[in-house]
């Protein structure tokens, strides 16, 4: 008998349902032989009253009636477990959205600046940072000393000021932002030299990201400035998933690779 349907019904409670309400629910199924015993809806609202439970409920036991009477309650209970702990992970993993400036009510988002403030207070061990301009940003830099502070190491990716070979005109270059964390952070940079060799004088180091700990990461539009990172219209993400940040977080190591990477770590 194929259980198709059952299954989607079971991964649709358990995202449903929260997690107090699946314990519960598996540990009523648990002592149920199966679909026919009397009361088992009953039983699944009164073991944990909520919000819609009684429709659940029956949308779970008219399913398991019709399209999967073979199975034990322990078989749905486990069943309801695992489907929940899947959307769990799923949940620990999934992408966020941030903005800055001008907010709509057509979905959930959070603030660049919070999550900034967020991701580096997270750092247990390092921080990846990189920006194409910086300015202001006191409360970033102070959270980034704290950072220090509590032992986690902090790598600078930074755009230089036209003066100095890169492709800021008209400011200092973004490591000035973060000159008293000069003896707390390793600063990087693309110098000229290498830009030219790389067969692009003109490009720039354009990304803005902060990983941490290589298990979530902000990708951003924003630079590093105060209007960027709450004024300006700006849009990024937040990734939880530690493979995909991993790879990011290895891409720039390897860029500042000594025996070859294009970045260069600034004296």
């Amino acid at each position: 008998m194929s259980h198709e349907r059952f299954a989607e019904v079971v991964a649709d409670l358990a995202a449903a349902l929260p997690a107090a309400h699946v314990a519960a629910w598996a540990g009523v199924l648990a002592r149920v032989g199966g679909p026919g015993d009397g009361g088992v809806a009953a039983e699944l609202i009164d073991a944990r009253p909520g919000y819609a439970v009684a429709a659940h409920a029956a949308r779970l036991v008219a399913s398991w009636r019709a399209e999967a009477p073979d199975l034990s309650g322990s078989a749905v209970a486990l069943a309801l477990r695992g489907a929940a702990l899947l959307q769990q992970h799923a949940e620990a993993r999934r992408t966020e959205l941030v903005v800055s400036g001008p907010t709509s009510a057509s979905v959930p988002v959070r603030l660049t600046s919070s999550v900034v403030v967020q991701i580096i207070r997270t750092a247990r061990s390092s921080l990846l940072v990189a920006s194409f301009a910086a300015y202001g940003i006191s409360e970033v830099v102070a959270e980034l000393r704290a950072a220090a502070g509590r032992g986690v190491r902090i790598d600078l990716v930074l755009e230089s000021s036209a003066e100095d070979g890169g492709a800021l005109r008209g400011r200092s270059g973004a490591a000035t932002a973060f000159a008293t964390l000069r003896d707390q952070a390793t600063f990087w940079h693309w110098p000229a030299a290498r830009r030219a060799a790389g067969g692009s004088p003109h490009a720039a180091l354009h990304a803005k990201f902060i990983a941490a700990d290589g298990e979530v990461a902000l990708i951003s539009s924003a630079n590093l400035t105060d209007r960027a990172l709450s004024h300006n219209i700006e849009v990024g993400v937040v990734l939880r998933d530690p493979d995909v940040v991993r790879r990011l977080v290895a891409h720039f190591h390897a860029l500042t690779d000594p025996s070859g990477g294009p970045l260069e770590r600034l004296s």
